[in-house]
């Protein structure tokens, strides 16, 4: 691996597509983890007589064709006795007032301190769905940003316990040889070759039905962790075994250094600029495999959201073609993967020019 003295992150922004995608990136987990400061509505909040409620819309001209403060009409539902549909139509007899950091339900910042300011709200009995609302009649813009949290975090989780084993199980293997690495190597592959998909979907199902979100999202995480690390490790036993023979490793043996000490503290720093670009281009996976098992019913359970199972509404012919808005989740799935992959891509770059397609 070769890369500049520069630095892999100025490098980065100095390419102007992977800089707009490192910003969108940036600004997504800043929403998502500002999500009880930023949304209208409680992660419980929920209004059965305003279900599949389409977007409200803001004004910012009165009906004089004057400007003025923002405003808002609440919707007055009923049923269309021509198509057998419930309609929405706005109640222009009352205006109510768009306030910004104002006080809203109580919350607590870290976890800690409590607050009740808000980014955006109505006054007082008025009704403000910036994208409408689900079957339940729960906000989908407050439900977007908190269920990025777990879409947006599972893939961080997930290297933080897998890419730690990989990198030692790897070295060690790489590094010893004979028929220590045989062995090691023979275990990696047998987990390679688990059908991971499959094996989560299996896992899901079968497991008790009084578990709550964060029991499961603690297992999507541990599952996806356990299978992911041998196809790292395997890489990184590959790279350790040329390195293993390089004269600053034949001088820290020289010196008496511990095996161990010279597989942790010589040869796998070597391999960083690999893992960085690996981490970065695996987390793409993490996110779709739970939003998938979300999707599917079978990860994150309602009426805790993620973005996987809040795309599951969508998979109605009927909801696509007349609320596109419950499509959000799989937009923003697609922002994140695409941004990580960009970004994955030019660290790629970065550190192997050879790599790069001219």
């Amino acid at each position: 691996m070769f890369y500049s003295d520069d630095g892999i992150l100025k490098q980065m922004l100095s390419d102007k597509i992977a800089a707009t995608a490192f910003l969108v990136l940036v600004f997504l987990y800043i929403a998502v983890f500002s999500a009880v400061f930023i949304s209208p509505y409680s992660r419980e909040y929920s209004d059965r007589q305003s279900a599949y409620a389409p977007p409200s819309k803001i004004y910012v001209i009165n009906e004089f064709g004057k400007i003025s403060k923002p405003y808002t009409y609440n919707f007055v539902r009923s049923f269309d006795e021509n198509t057998f549909r419930i309609k929405y139509t706005e109640d222009r007899s009352k205006k109510f007032a768009v306030k910004y950091f104002t006080k809203g339900y109580e919350y607590k910042i870290l976890g800690i301190i409590p607050c009740n300011i808000h980014f955006i709200n109505v006054e007082d009995g008025g009704k403000l769905y910036l994208l409408g609302t689900d079957i339940n009649g729960r906000d989908n813009f407050s439900r977007l940003l908190f269920g990025g949290q777990i879409s947006l975090t599972i893939g961080f989780l997930a290297l933080f316990i897998c890419f730690p084993i990989g990198l030692l199980y790897g070295g060690i293997a790489g590094y010893l040889g004979g028929k220590t690495d045989f062995l090691m190597m023979r275990i990696a592959e047998a987990i390679m070759s688990i059908p991971s998909f499959y094996l989560l979907i299996i896992l899901a199902s079968i497991l008790p039905a009084g578990m709550t979100s964060i029991q499961r999202f603690a297992l999507i995480v541990s599952i996806l962790a356990f299978i992911g690390w041998a196809g790292f490790a395997r890489v990184i036993r590959g790279m350790v075994l040329s390195l293993k023979e390089q004269d600053f490793v034949m001088s820290a043996v020289a010196s008496g250094a511990s095996k161990m000490r010279i597989i942790i503290k010589h040869i796998l720093p070597q391999t960083m600029s690999y893992v960085i670009v690996a981490m970065t281009l695996s987390i793409p996976s993490y996110i779709l495999s739970e939003s998938g098992l979300s999707f599917l019913g079978l990860g994150i359970q309602q009426p805790d959201a993620s973005w996987g199972n809040m795309l599951k509404e969508a998979q109605e012919f009927v909801n696509i073609t007349t609320r596109p808005w419950l499509l959000m989740p799989g937009f923003l799935i697609f922002v994140a993967v695409l941004a990580f992959n960009i970004i994955g891509d030019t660290i790629r770059d970065i550190v192997d020019p050879k790599s790069k397609v001219r």
